[in-house]
């Protein structure tokens, strides 16, 4: 049986309902999994006249408490061929602006998060696939997050976690063409069976670059070391070349313009290594990226937000996917923002191809 995958509205005010639409209205998106909105039925209805998009919805009753009974209604609105949509949040959402920050589009983006985490749990929903929310409206409305990934490692209660993005093998090929394999003893050509996309996980995340040195610990970084060789393990990576980023330029120099490399990720390199398959680092992070999309890594553990982020969107900004890792559940997320600036645009239609491949990488991850 497909998986059921819960898709959460986001921020209602961006481009979050337009690309889930544009997505489920998509045979391919339906052919590997059965989708379920979370979120108001009449924002994504209005969404679909402005837009031009046909998708047959019904609303299901959010106040249903048995997790049995609501699977059995999800499964009942879907053989009827519509998309079920629950919303677990008022109608105060339907007055909320678009195209900018307000207060009851926060709201409402955390609640329609907490309403998939919940029904994951309760193993309703198979997956979780989120939209991109604001950080300032989240806050607006009193919750007191970074972002989505904070929010679900509290909801989970798990202590050890991280973003990674992953880029698919589709959104490297070009590069891998153009930038030839450096000699060395895991490298390969493009198309070697060894090659299975991308994937950047990060050690500390949204925090300013100035508190990056003092959040660091050895124990952190072999956290991610572990959490990124379990991911490349659940996608049956053959290979599992997993590389360390410096965090200072040059890898510090020997201790000339920093010692974390010798104090901290040395460590936890040396005790990693034991225990995963292949491990090399630290190492300075503009040749390493090289290497990587080049096609001698297949995972690298970042140090900090922009030292992972910049490369994979600068690459493959509109089919990255973000995954959370250390859950119990599963959840992914395209790696774009809210787009303010052009949604609800007919003008300016939004690419959906990151929700795409983000629903794609959920059904892949809940059939494992």
């Amino acid at each position: 049986m497909k998986p059921i995958i819960a898709i959460t509205a986001g921020d209602i005010a961006g481009i979050g309902p337009e690309v889930i639409l544009r997505s489920i209205a998509q045979p391919a998106t339906l052919e590997v999994c059965h989708p379920v909105i979370i979120g108001h039925l009449e924002m994504f209805r209005r969404a679909a006249e402005v837009f031009g998009i046909s998708v047959s919805l019904q609303a299901l009753n959010s106040a249903e408490p048995n997790p049995s009974v609501v699977r059995r209604n999800i499964l009942s609105a879907l053989e009827k061929q519509r998309i079920p949509c629950i919303n677990p949040f008022t109608d105060v959402v339907l007055a909320a602006p678009r195209s900018r920050v307000s207060r009851e589009a926060g709201d409402a983006a955390f609640h329609y998060l907490d309403a998939a985490i919940t029904l994951a749990k309760q193993s309703v929903v198979d997956a979780i696939v989120t939209a991109p929310l604001n950080k300032e409206a989240l806050h607006l409305a009193g919750h007191d997050f970074p972002g989505h990934t904070e929010i679900l490692a509290t909801r989970c209660r798990v202590g050890e976690f991280a973003m990674m993005l992953h880029l698919p093998e589709s959104a490297l090929t070009a590069w891998r063409q153009m930038i030839r394999p450096l000699a060395t003893g895991n490298s390969a050509e493009p198309g070697d069976a060894s090659f299975c996309g991308l994937s950047i996980a990060h050690v500390t995340l949204h925090t300013s670059i100035e508190s990056v040195p003092q959040i660091l610990t050895t124990d952190s970084i072999i956290g991610k070391i572990r959490l990124m060789d379990n991911f490349l393990q659940r996608i049956h990576c053959r290979r599992r070349a997993i590389a360390v980023c410096a965090l200072n330029p040059h890898g510090g120099e020997n201790g000339l313009f920093g010692d974390e490399e010798s104090r901290l990720i040395r460590p936890a390199v040396d005790f990693c290594k034991s225990l995963v398959k292949s491990l090399t680092g630290p190492l300075p992070v503009d040749t390493l990226i090289r290497r990587a999309v080049s096609g001698e890594f297949d995972g690298v553990v970042a140090m900090y937000h922009d030292q992972g982020h910049i490369p994979v969107k600068l690459i493959g900004f509109d089919s990255a996917v973000n995954i959370t890792l250390g859950l119990p559940i599963v959840r992914t997320s395209p790696t774009h923002g809210t787009a303010f600036d052009r949604a609800w645009n007919p003008k300016t239609p939004a690419d959906a191809a990151g929700m795409v491949e983000a629903i794609r990488m959920a059904a892949a991850l809940a059939n494992d």
